[in-house]
């Protein structure tokens, strides 16, 4: 997903006047348009399934940074010992 910087930077007058075009590029390519304002960079048109898998990705980003916040404070348990507990509760409940 490398910017091309011929087709995938556009000023905000062109994305105003070609927006299904501009929609269907980055449906087709999987490419993002970085989109100026004035000369400087202020917004990127991406496609749903890029933004879903980066929103994915986040959110998995802010699960390891919990993990590695409870290992940190040493707010964890033995593999063993909660293997055991999860065989307690299925032999339970099941």
């Amino acid at each position: 997903m490398a910017i091309n910087l011929k087709n995938d930077i556009k000023p905000i007058s062109y994305i105003k006047t070609n927006a299904a075009e501009m929609m269907k590029y980055v449906n087709d390519r999987k490419n993002p348009i970085v989109i100026t304002q004035n000369g400087e960079a202020r917004a990127v048109l991406v496609d749903i399934e890029t933004y879903q898998e980066t929103q994915d990705a986040f959110a998995l980003l802010s699960l390891i940074k919990i993990a590695e916040r409870d290992v940190q404070e040493g707010n964890t348990e033995s593999a063993k010992k909660v293997f055991a507990e999860l065989r307690k509760d299925i032999t339970k409940h099941g």
